[in-house]
């Protein structure tokens, strides 16, 4: 008798669906492993890829005046003098952290530890927030230099300027959503009386002393846009001051350029830095209107906004520049310091038109 219980021989035509899938003695075979392996190394290459090329770009440009009513309907509070910018940085933190791919300057995994962009454009983001956060804590909610600081601003500043590649104990994120938390009981704080109340001063000199932090940002973001090329700088830090005096001796001229793998880091840091400028100052022409009206200086913060905003053109090349002056390819780089000089001599201009009585 035939056992019913014995399965028919396996054959190509009747090959149980599992044994499709189940790897044979022949697949042991070095080659057929190597094929499996660089299968998946090519998917997953492609996958990178992809998920990178999302991840480094950067966000659009939010409405300071919305973002600010936002903030305050989160707390059924009215929009208050300085509730604008301090809005506006609570927002640049959480578009740093909650951007695609989110923050990516400490990753430690592919894609993220790939990207070089993104993490300088997230970096220039970052000074700037940080020059902001200081100028809120030490002069913005202020009203004389003997004046107490700030309890929330004193705890909010020091984690903004945490370092930004930590990933461990305490990682770089957590310490800037702590900040935020901050910030947002100060913005809080801003609209309401009595002992817990919190001030922002929408001051000239107050304005003036911020100011004075960007012009000097920018004056460096420019030297080093210029030196893509490099470029021969007569030595200036002595000068106007004939007692002046500096720790060692420096030659009367300094060859400055930039080593061609760090060309496109500053160009981004540069582009992150203009995108958050941007905001800011628009956030500062609410909240200093007044003052800015008094002046007369309104048009000079608006040109100084127009310039940022040309600095984050897209860039239609895969790849960043870096060709001679008057050559006949792009220099990315000195477009860039365009820009980025033109804003910084209006932030000049800006800033004595504040000056004067």
């Amino acid at each position: 008798m035939t056992d019913s219980s014995s399965e028919p021989p396996v054959t190509e035509g009747n090959t149980r669906w599992w044994q499709r899938f189940t790897p044979s003695t022949s697949d042991s075979d070095p080659r057929t492993l190597g094929k499996w392996i660089s299968v998946f190394a090519a998917i997953y290459g492609l996958l990178a890829t992809g998920l990178g090329i999302y991840w480094s770009q950067t966000p659009d440009p939010f409405d300071v005046r919305q973002n600010a009513a936002q903030y305050a309907a989160l707390t059924e509070q009215d929009v208050v003098t300085g509730a604008v910018t301090v809005s506006a940085l609570q927002e640049t933190i959480r578009t740093l952290l909650e951007k695609p791919g989110g923050y990516v300057h400490n990753d430690v995994f592919p894609p993220g530890v790939w990207l070089d962009n993104m993490p300088n454009w997230e970096y220039g983001v970052l000074v700037q927030s940080r020059d902001l956060a200081r100028a809120l804590r030490e002069v913005l909610s202020r009203s004389q230099s003997q004046s107490k600081e700030d309890v929330d601003l004193t705890l909010a500043e020091p984690r903004i300027n945490f370092q930004s590649d930590s990933w461990i104990l305490p990682a770089s994120e957590s310490e800037y959503r702590d900040a935020g938390r901050f910030l947002e009981r100060y913005r809080s704080r801003l609209a309401i009386t009595g002992e817990k109340s919190a001030q922002f001063y929408a001051r000239a000199d107050n304005l003036g002393h911020w100011l004075g932090m960007i012009e000097k940002r920018l004056g460096s973001l420019s030297q080093r846009l210029s030196a893509s090329v490099g470029q021969r700088r007569i030595n200036t830090d002595l000068a106007g001051d004939s007692a002046a005096a500096q720790s060692t001796s420096a030659p009367d001229e300094i060859l400055v350029r930039t080593p061609w793998s760090e060309i496109d880091d500053i160009f981004y840091e540069s582009r992150g830095a203009a995108w958050a400028l941007t905001q800011f100052l628009k956030a500062a022409e609410i909240d200093f209107a007044d003052v800015l009206a008094k002046k007369n200086a309104t048009i000079s913060l608006r040109q100084i906004i127009r310039e940022l905003e040309a600095a984050q053109a897209p860039v239609w090349s895969p790849i960043i520049l870096n060709g001679s002056g008057f050559g006949l390819w792009a220099n990315h780089s000195l477009v860039m310091a365009s820009y980025i000089s033109r804003a910084n001599a209006a932030l000049i201009d800006l800033r004595e038109l504040l000056a004067q009585g």
